[in-house]
């Protein structure tokens, strides 16, 4: 039975343009200040904060702590890696295996998993009832043995991908492996829209080319010796789902194939210093034919002076001439990190050899590759033959590392991941360029830059702080991103505008050891079904939560998170659809009150019906929806933002539709 009330919203969606005498009691619009009078806290409280591995001095700003887990024994003082989810599970890699939590009950997250099994970096994916596993380092065992492996040339090593069955998720099964000539640093799981008797694994693998005598078939030779080398290439698994014991690389595609060694910028003031007090003090430092020079660090250090005692054939500590040695030997050994030794040709020098990470996104046929030294945007309707369309580089970045499309395809970022991860990048008088976000439009095919976005509170110099992993929140209408700078915590912005991105929220602890550089922070932080999840190096697993703000109604966050993913690998990347709901259509609203979109008057009037149309049912719902769906058609025509109106009618329809 329609209420007097209800009466009272119907009448007011009749007459639009009149409603601003229809006001509400429960009208939100008194509850939401205006976006251009926030701001973030001033000083920034991220500055500044005390340290501590479990106890450090924490800021939060328009997020909530859900909980905070530290790492199982067998796994402390380990790397944590990567994400990846599966129903109510978040899969987190560590260097000594895999963790599973149960994130059922996200303020106590149960531990259900602990798979030991060695391998740098051990990042992780998923799909239906299998596990992807990488490993790079020269330690992994095809056993998943921890006393390693030291010898030059092993039956035993695994570097490749490892594939377990996940159907009993507390008891993986390891089933397969595939071995590739460089490892795998990183990979991405892709599912073809048409294939669905396989998926697809590209591999990035970073690492030099293992000995033929290891794996028949590696070489490291330059493509126009060896039209078969391991390097300039990427590789493509293919795993049959009803047999992936079957998994094989089908594919290596030369990606990279015509790119030329790209522009790159200068050390950082901080950085020059570092290395000049070096010099002055008897560290050791690397010099590099490009003209920049390193600080080796001095647990590197230990580990390179361990190696010239060896060699000698010696015990106990290093000696003074171990150390003049290793002076002498570090030009060489740098070289082979880096490739400096090789022989310069004529003409300009190669472009990359292979790809940090490349993030898939099947629904509109694309991949972002980011190529150490470029970005890519590859063409994957080919899912085994992927075809470079575009690549773009910046004299300002130093190591494409990572990339991330927005919801509609339109745009992409590209993380740039300056000095590895290791060291400190956000330091006060490090460039705001530098070690940063960067954006793009994808206009007909190409890529077009708009701007930078860098995590904007600077960290001291223990802290390990540079762009890393991260992924979009589904908010409706807008583009928005959780994202990992280790310690520099994590940072949330809107980039809907890629030439204005916007710091809306963020996270951040205290150095780990305020005295000296420990590494830590925040290694990846993803969105999964309404909680973000931060795979924390040192610490642990941390869950937050979204709390409303003048960026972000409680509606848009109710919205958000009626988006459910059954899984979620974020370098394979899903497109997000929204369910028709009421949070939907205030979402927009507020949105649309934000930005001044459509005058106070007939938003206020808006809200007034659907509040009225969601508390009735059957033809008096129906009703009342459509005609304010109709009035908001008519009232596009002259808003300004037309299009954001037309999406609130659109919504309306919809839910008199249901």
């Amino acid at each position: 039975m329609t209420t007097p009330r209800f009466f009272a919203f119907a009448l007011c969606a009749a007459a639009l343009v009149g409603l601003a005498a229809c006001s509400s009691t429960q009208n939100t619009s008194s509850m939401m200040k205006k976006i251009d009078q926030a701001g973030p806290p001033t000083p920034d409280p991220r500055v500044g904060l005390g340290g501590g591995l479990f106890d450090a001095e924490e800021a939060i700003w328009n997020l909530r702590m859900v909980s905070t887990t530290r790492p199982p024994e067998d796994f402390v003082g380990v790397t944590n890696s990567d994400l990846a989810f599966k129903d109510q599970y978040a899969i987190q890699g560590n260097y000594n295996g895999v963790l599973v939590w149960d994130l059922a009950n996200p303020a106590s997250p149960d531990l259900v998993t602990e798979y030991l099994c060695p391998a740098s970096q051990s990042d992780v994916s998923v799909y239906e009832n299998l596990l992807f596993v990488s490993g790079e380092g020269l330690g992994g065992r095809l056993d998943c043995g921890t006393q390693g492996n030291d010898q030059r040339v092993s039956p035993d090593r695994l570097r490749g991908i490892r594939i377990f069955d996940i159907t009993d998720i507390r008891n993986p099964e390891y089933i397969a492996n595939v071995q590739t000539c460089r490892g795998s640093h990183t990979h991405s799981v892709l599912k073809d829209p048409d294939d669905d008797e396989n998926v697809y694994v590209y591999i990035s693998g970073s690492a030099g080319v293992r000995p033929e005598e290891e794996l028949p078939g590696c070489s490291d030779a330059a493509p126009d010796e060896d039209p078969n080398s391991a390097l300039f290439r990427i590789e493509v698994i293919k795993v049959p789902l009803d047999n992936p014991q079957a998994a094989a690389i089908v594919s290596s595609p030369r990606i990279f194939d015509g790119l030329v060694e790209p522009p790159s910028h200068g050390m950082a003031p901080a950085d020059i210093a570092a290395v000049e007090e070096a010099r002055a003090t008897g560290g050791f430092v690397v010099d590099r034919p490009n003209g920049t020079s390193f600080v080796v660090p001095d647990g590197f250090v230990m580990q390179l002076l361990g190696q010239m005692v060896a060699q000698r054939g010696g015990s106990g500590a290093p000696t003074a001439a171990d150390s003049t040695m290793l002076r002498e030997r570090l030009p060489a050994i740098a070289a082979n990190w880096f490739g400096d030794d090789e022989e310069e040709g004529d003409g300009p020098a190669p472009g990359p050899t292979q790809c940090h990470d490349i993030t898939l996104y099947p629904e509109i046929g694309l991949a972002g590759g980011a190529c150490e030294g470029y970005g890519l945007l590859l063409d994957i309707s080919d899912p085994a033959n992927p075809r470079r369309t575009d690549a773009v580089a910046d004299s300002n970045f130093a190591y494409w590392h990572s990339a991330t499309f927005n919801n509609d395809g339109t745009a992409v970022l590209f993380t740039d991941e300056w000095g590895g991860g290791g060291q400190p990048k956000c330091r006060v008088d490090d460039p705001y360029e530098w070690g940063a976000n960067a954006l793009f439009t994808i206009e007909d095919g190409e890529m077009v830059f708009q701007s930078y976005y860098k995590m904007p509170a600077a960290q001291t110099p223990e802290e390990n702080c540079v762009a890393h992993n991260g992924s979009l929140i589904p908010i409706p209408g807008r583009d928005v991103m959780v994202q990992g700078w280790y310690q520099g915590g994590i940072s949330i912005f809107d980039w809907t505008d890629p030439a204005n991105p916007v710091e809306i929220a963020f996270h951040d602890r205290g150095p780990i050891d305020p005295e000296q550089f420990v590494m830590g922070g925040s290694w990846s932080v993803y969105w999964y079904n309404g909680l973000i999840v931060n795979s924390e190096i040192a610490r642990g697993l941390d869950i937050f939560e979204l709390t409303p703000s003048a960026y972000l109604s409680q509606h848009e966050i109710d919205a958000a998170n009626t988006v459910r993913l059954d899984y979620l690998n974020a370098q394979g990347q899903p497109k997000f659809v929204w369910p028709t709901t009421f949070s939907l259509a205030h979402a927009y609203l507020d949105q649309l009150e934000r930005s001044g979109g459509l005058d106070a008057a007939r938003i206020a009037a808006a809200r007034e019906a659907l509040d009225g149309a969601e508390g009735a049912s059957g033809s008096t719902r129906n009703a009342a929806l459509t005609g304010l769906a109709e009035m908001l058609d008519g009232q596009a025509g002259s808003a300004r933002d037309a299009a954001k109106v037309r999406m609130v009618a659109a919504t309306v329809r919809d839910l008199a539709a249901m």
